[in-house]
């Protein structure tokens, strides 16, 4: 067995890339999602509590739920929700999750909005710009922080060459009456396009 020396693996993986061969595959792209929402409540704990009960609510608890930044493909599609049957068991879920944990008798709040962005020449479409937003401070502050932060990521960077229409928004509000509570609203992606470059 040969034995390599830390400060020379750089070298001996660079040998190793020179000599292979294959299909180069660029960063894969989410195409297919759908949205969701679940609220849940424990008297023990959060994350294998509310949470989980809030997760099976949205029918994705049986999922290894990854979160993503706030960009949406000009590829994606929404798809229908799939039955649980459709959801392999351990299966890895990416998606855009708003989250909100709260205390007995306070108000969880949840939700996302997304918009997408129209090239102003030709009105294609580019891509999608998603928010997400929690906390316990009503569905009136809920809504204006999203519309905020919405609007925020449109004119940092998006604003001149694009416009920005079919916005959309969907919250989850729930008072827990036990210990402990969740709401949550999430766009979880199904599949993904790797693009072949070489």
């Amino acid at each position: 067995m040969n034995i390599v020396n830390f400060s020379d693996l750089p070298a001996v993986g660079q040998a190793v890339a020179n000599n292979l061969s294959g299909i180069i595959i660029g960063n894969r792209i989410p195409r297919s999602y759908f949205i969701t929402s679940g609220a849940g409540e424990s008297d023990i704990t959060i994350h294998a509590g509310s949470y989980h009960l809030a997760l099976r609510d949205a029918g994705i608890e049986m999922a290894n739920i990854m979160t993503y930044s706030s960009i949406l493909p000009g590829i994606a599609i929404e798809t229908p929700k799939p039955n649980r049957k459709q959801i392999v068991h351990g299966s890895v879920m990416e998606s855009i999750m708003a989250v909100s944990h709260v205390e007995k008798g306070e108000q969880a709040n949840a939700g996302i909005i997304f918009g997408w962005l129209h090239d102003r020449k030709t009105d294609e479409r580019y891509g999608g710009l998603v928010c997400e937003h929690d906390g316990s401070y009503g569905e009136e502050q809920l809504h204006k922080n999203l519309n905020d932060s919405l609007e925020e990521l449109y004119v940092n960077g998006f604003e001149e060459e694009f416009y920005l229409k079919d916005v959309y928004t969907v919250t989850k509000s729930f008072v827990p009456k036990k210990k402990h509570g969740t709401a949550l609203v999430s766009l979880c992606f199904t599949d993904y396009i790797y693009p072949v470059i070489g």
